[in-house]
Formats: structure tokens, C-alpha cells, sequence
């Protein structure tokens, strides 16, 4: 039997967004989804409607984890804090701004998930501008991020994701942070500078015993698309639904968005075999590039030819697969020099180069620079 998440969320016509897509990313992940709509098209539902849903939902097939999005009404923020605090794996996702930067919710109604919801809060997920909206600071540093997720865990969220970081031109940053109260060292479950990419982002240094781990990524129009923080926030709920701890939902939450949808191209019935082997060949990139740079390697992890994957990249994107490969690694180099302390050679190993001469040909080669010059800049 598959297992329950509820989602309580708005409804998005277009299914890109929203509850909607919430059902798909649960249902992808092997979750079964359960729902409670609390609003449609600008108009919030009746509290009692809402918390009808929420009531049977939870009375019938008791969820395992629970996603609360957008709800746009005081009182039923209110109301909802009586219904869901049974359930241990609460992640609350308010979505205040959207993708474009537009306010969802009224300032009454961020007050009352303040103090109503936050507390609850297995995981507190929010933009950077949803922060700064909540707590009334100004968020534009690394150490505004560790500010407000000091004060979101004061609030009562023993965990915060925050997201969507834009100091630093050209790249998004995350941060995701521990309550100080008694649970797992962060440091042992976020050793990810050792284990790679993590999502797409790259993991940076911790700057501090329970400071929280800080997370980067050059994508920044990838994981700013419209629905991505909905979709990673349902699959998020679901992983912790399935019994992961938070670090390990969150990483494989990333994981599965970032294949999935972040660099995932749209499908159609025309080019469904090809959409679907790039797809699988980006994924396989991400896990794969720091021990495999060869084209061969992925070929036959999908089971084709190299000249297939070729022609199927070349179809999709206009570029051949030892570019695309290409491309990743030097994605990971750049944020490894601009972000860390790491030497030449370091960053070298990292990224599965037998020697730094190799890794500064290649990345001369790409960049037009070498990374020395590169970290200079």
C-alpha cells in the first residue's frame, strides 16, 4: 500500500503549480496523495470547508507527513494548527511571494502562520523575500540567511530551508538549518562537500558548529521556474512521509526535482523517446560526472549507443553529449573556485581529473581562462 501525504495547498488551473502539482510529485515519488484545497483562482474557501477536508483526510487514511502551502485566510491558518499538530512530519510551505514576485497572502494572514504554523514545523521552507516578508529584516547577505533562520527557529520551526539567495550575482543560495534543540548533529547527516552535488547545488564549507549548511547553484532560471518550489516542497513532505530524516528528504527531494524539472525539458508526443533519454542522461550527469567524463560511460548506462545519445542531445538541445557533460563539470568548477578555499589541484580531484594540468587544459579550454585567473576575478 502506498503511503499517505496530505497536501493542503490552492488550486493552480494550469496543474504547474499549486495542489495540482503536488499530486504529481507525490504520485511520482510512489506516494499516495491526499488533498485539501483551500483556495481557487485568488478566492479562499471557507474555513469550514477547508478544515472539513483536512478533518476527514487525516480521520481516514492518516497521513504520514503533511505539506501546508498556500492559505489565504487568517482564520483557517488558525483553525488549521488545531488539526494537523497530531502529525509528527509537518512541512510548511507558504508560498507568501510567487515566482514572479507577486504577494499571495496578506500581511495579517503571514502574521497568524508566524504564530500559528511555524511552530509546528518539522521543516519551515521559504523563499529569502518570504522571510524577509515574515520577519520584517532585510535579507541580502549570507549572514542575513543564518539572521533569519536564527529567528524562524526562535518562532519554533526546528528545521529551515531557506531559499532563493540572489547576493551574489549569477547564483542562487540556499541554507538549511537546525533548531539547536537536542536531534541528530547537522554535521553527520550534511557531508555532502565530500558527497557531491546536492540537487544541482553545490555544497559549500559550514561556516560554524550549528550554523546550518549553505548550498549554491549557477541555475538560478532553473530553480526559479514557476512551480519548482511547490514541486520540491510536495516531494520533500513525501520523502520525509516514506521515513527519511531531514537532510536525507531534502536531499533527495533536490535530487528528484532537479532531474525531474529544473533541467528537465517539456515533453510532447512527437519527441517523447528522446525528451525522456536526455532527461535520464542529465540525471545520470549530476550523479555521476565527478568518476565519469567519457560519453561511452552514460551510453550504456542507457542502454544505447554513444552515436544514438549523440544524435538524441543533438535533437533536443543543439548540443552533443561530451558538451553537455562538459558544461556540468564546469558548473561545478566555477562554484568550487569562487565559493571555497579548495586549491587548484583539490578542486581538481573533486571534479575526477588524474592531474591539475588535464583539469586547467579543460577548463582553459572551456572558459577561455585559467581557474587561477578565474578565482582572481
Amino acid at each position: 500500500m502506498r503511503i499517505p501525504i496530505l497536501s493542503i495547498n490552492g488550486s493552480d488551473s494550469t496543474g504547474a503549480s499549486g495542489i495540482g502539482a503536488d499530486i504529481q510529485t507525490i504520485a511520482a515519488l510512489g506516494g499516495y496523495a491526499v488533498t485539501a484545497v483551500t483556495c481557487a483562482e485568488g478566492y479562499a474557501l471557507p474555513s469550514d470547508v477547508v478544515l472539513k477536508q483536512v478533518e476527514k483526510s487525516i480521520a481516514s487514511l492518516h497521513p504520514k507527513a503533511i505539506k501546508v502551502g498556500l492559505v489565504a485566510d487568517r482564520e483557517t491558518v488558525r483553525l488549521l494548527r488545531g488539526e494537523v499538530i497530531a502529525c509528527r512530519r509537518i512541512v510548511v510551505a507558504p508560498g507568501i511571494f510567487d515566482a514572479d514576485g507577486r504577494q499571495m497572502v496578506s500581511d495579517d494572514v503571514v502574521e497568524a502562520i508566524g504564530r500559528y504554523l511555524v511552530p509546528e514545523a518539522l521543516l519551515l521552507m521559504l523563499r529569502c523575500k518570504d522571510a524577509a516578508q515574515m520577519l520584517g529584516m532585510t535579507i541580502s547577505t549570507d549572514d542575513d540567511m543564518l539572521e533569519a533562520a536564527r529567528r524562524l527557529h526562535e518562532m519554533g520551526a526546528e528545521w529551515v530551508l531557506l531559499r532563493g539567495g540572489q547576493h551574489t550575482k549569477g547564483r542562487l543560495t540556499a541554507l538549511l538549518s537546525q533548531s539547536p534543540l537536542p536531534a541528530p548533529p547537522l554535521g553527520e547527516c550534511l557531508n555532502h562537500a565530500e558527497q557531491g552535488s546536492f540537487g544541482g547545488y553545490r555544497a559549500l564549507p559550514q561556516r560554524g558548529s550549528g550554523e546550518g549548511a549553505f548550498f549554491t547553484s549557477y541555475n538560478v532560471d532553473g530553480w526559479q521556474r514557476h512551480g519548482v518550489a511547490a514541486a520540491l516542497s510536495a516531494a520533500i513532505t513525501t520523502r520525509l512521509g516514506m521515513g527519511d530524516d531531514v537532510p536525507t528528504a531534502v536531499r533527495n527531494a533536490h535530487d528528484f526535482i532537479h532531474s525531474q524539472v529544473v533541467y528537465a525539458k517539456p515533453d510532447d508526443e512527437k519527441n517523447r523517446r528522446s525528451i525522456d533519454i536526455y532527461n535520464s542522461f542529465v540525471s545520470l550527469v549530476a550523479g555521476h560526472y565527478p568518476s565519469a567524463h567519457d560519453v561511452a560511460f552514460y551510453a550504456d548506462r542507457l542502454c544505447i549507443t554513444a552515436r544514438y545519445l549523440s544524435q538524441v542531445t543533438d535533437r533536443v538541445v543543439g548540443k552533443p553529449p561530451k558538451q553537455i557533460i562538459a558544461d556540468y563539470i564546469m558548473s561545478e568548477a566555477r562554484t568550487y573556485l569562487s565559493t571555497t578555499r579548495l586549491s587548484i589541484q583539490e578542486v581538481a580531484d573533486r571534479l575526477g581529473f588524474s592531474s591539475q594540468a588535464l583539469f586547467c587544459k579543460f577548463f582553459k579550454t572551456q572558459e577561455k581562462t585559467s581557474p587561477s585567473e578565474y578565482r582572481s576575478k
